[in-house]
């Protein structure tokens, strides 16, 4: 296994995409990736400092002959989405990434890489360290806890950047220039209960896993139509609970609001003589939908195995509201873009299903690009989980980034990419929620485009990035600073 990440090119870059890996930074966790980097660019001799949202700001001078240039903001943010195998033993607040190389890609050991956004932000570094470069100036803007809530991004203060274009480096497709993305809101449903003791005879408790899903972005990777395990396993239990009984003791499902669910595991009781009809009734549940996910999921497993008696369990009252509800929750892709063909305009992610004694709390995110149909998607995810008993809170909206199809960086990025690479770049939308939505609205007049290198199965343990890609990226980007045009 090569973990000689320093010997790619880029070497500046991968100097400290390197380096970033070694640094626990999950989000809400980004003390010591924020204390490198100030250090970092303190090295070169920049100006750079945190502001009250945890943000890092930086500037660099123009190069000789550069000045009159418009000013160019860097972005990228430095927090990483935690995600691990089952069976991988990994402290995220501790352990350093085990990156590798693994023939034409850079991956990890059975965890997430942290090359969205560890690639951008290190490519900032390397633009900050190179005092070779052909640049105007140059401002660098690293945005704090961006996966769980785009918190550094909202918390960005009027008056701080001065430059004129903005540069996101936060796009996983090299050859693609991101012009809008969509946006974005949280519903977070509660199921309150007061536990019951579980009867004293009669029942034997199971477990019920679903495993083996790819997951992916909840943006990214919906409109490739996964199986979500959050609905696979209230889809059984409801499917079981319309002719049988079945008392659900605990569940814990998915994981993060923007990772489609991978796994979802719940105890449950079934009456003992019905313990072989609920382990048959598992067994064709899971090849039902290994054919019904043919050549979308390869690995589905659903299970149901004994295990020992919780001494509580969900208030009957609330169990087969909670399970209706589950199995009628809207998710995955909603509608497609008539504007722009292939883009996902709505869509929702059942992420986080889980009990903790008192509430069974359920969060989703809704992505569309129409503010008027995501609001519409959250007031009916809200009628649905109210009439079911749930108390909802939607929260954290923010507006999509409408594309400029004239803007004059456009124009300028999709010639200097014909230049470099004989072709055209596509020009896209994308069905996530970039910081372009949110800086924008606090930085109306800035002119953006996101870009990125190939970054495969992000917010999943199997992603990897494409080493090719960061070095046609990275040119791309240092081309794009040497044409930036003279300011009016």
């Amino acid at each position: 296994m090569n973990k000689n990440l320093t010997a790619l090119k880029p070497a500046l870059v991968w100097k400290h995409f390197a380096a970033m890996t070694q640094i626990p930074r999950p989000s809400s966790h980004e003390e010591k990736i924020r204390a490198y980097v100030l250090d970092t660019i303190r090295s070169f001799g920049l100006e750079c400092h945190e502001d009250d949202a945890h943000n890092i700001y930086a500037c660099k001078p123009a190069s000789k002959g550069m000045e009159n240039r418009c000013g160019v903001i860097l972005q990228a943010h430095l927090d990483m989405v935690p995600q691990k195998n089952n069976d991988k033993e990994f402290d995220f607040l501790t352990d350093p990434i085990e990156a590798y190389v693994d023939g034409e890609w850079v991956t990890a050991n059975g965890t997430t890489l942290g090359a969205d956004d560890g690639i951008g932000a290190a490519a900032i570094l390397a633009v900050l360290e190179d005092d070779t470069l052909e640049h105007g100036p140059v401002e660098a803007l690293f945005t704090a806890t961006e996966e769980t809530g785009m918190d550094g991004a909202f918390g960005l203060k009027k008056g701080l950047l001065k430059g004129d274009i903005l540069l996101n480096l936060d796009s996983e497709t090299e050859g693609e220039l991101y012009v809008g993305c969509a946006g974005g809101l949280d519903a977070n449903v509660c199921f309150e209960y007061t536990a019951e003791a579980v009867p004293s005879g009669g029942y034997s408790a199971l477990e019920v896993t679903v495993k083996g899903l790819k997951g992916g972005h909840s943006g990214i990777q919906i409109v490739c139509q996964r199986a979500n395990a959050n609905k696979l396993l209230f889809r059984l239990l409801r499917r079981w609970s319309a002719a049988h009984e079945v008392l659900l003791c605990a569940v814990d499902g998915g994981g993060l609001r923007n990772a489609i669910p991978r796994e979802a595991a719940a105890t449950v009781l079934v009456p003992a003589a019905e313990v072989e009809a609920f382990m048959a009734e598992t067994r064709e549940f899971e090849e039902l939908m290994q054919k019904e996910f043919a050549g979308i999921e390869e690995g589905i497993s659903i299970k149901a195995a004994a295990c020992e008696v919780p001494g509580e369990m969900i208030a009957r009252n609330v169990q087969q509201s909670l399970i209706r509800a589950v199995a009628a929750c809207p998710d995955g892709l909603q509608r497609m873009s008539l504007a722009m063909p292939g883009l996902v305009q709505t869509s929702t992610n059942l992420a986080r299903v889980v009990s903790d004694g008192r509430c069974v709390r359920m969060q989703a995110l809704l992505r569309s690009s129409v503010n008027s149909e995501k609001e519409a998607l959250g007031d009916a995810m809200a009628a649905l989980f109210e009439l079911a008993g749930a108390s909802v809170e939607l929260s954290g909206s923010y507006d999509g980034w409408n594309p400029n199809m004239n803007s004059p960086i456009l124009k300028a990025m999709t010639e200097s990419y014909e230049q470099l690479y004989g072709k055209r770049p596509a020009v896209m939308a994308i069905h996530a929620g970039l910081e372009c939505g949110v800086i924008g609205g606090t930085y109306p007049n800035l002119d953006m485009i996101s870009f990125g290198p190939t970054i495969c199965y992000p917010h999943s343990p199997d992603e990897k990035v494409e080493i090719a890609s960061v070095a046609k990226f990275y040119d791309f980007l240092l081309q794009t600073l040497k044409r930036i045009p003279v300011k009016a």
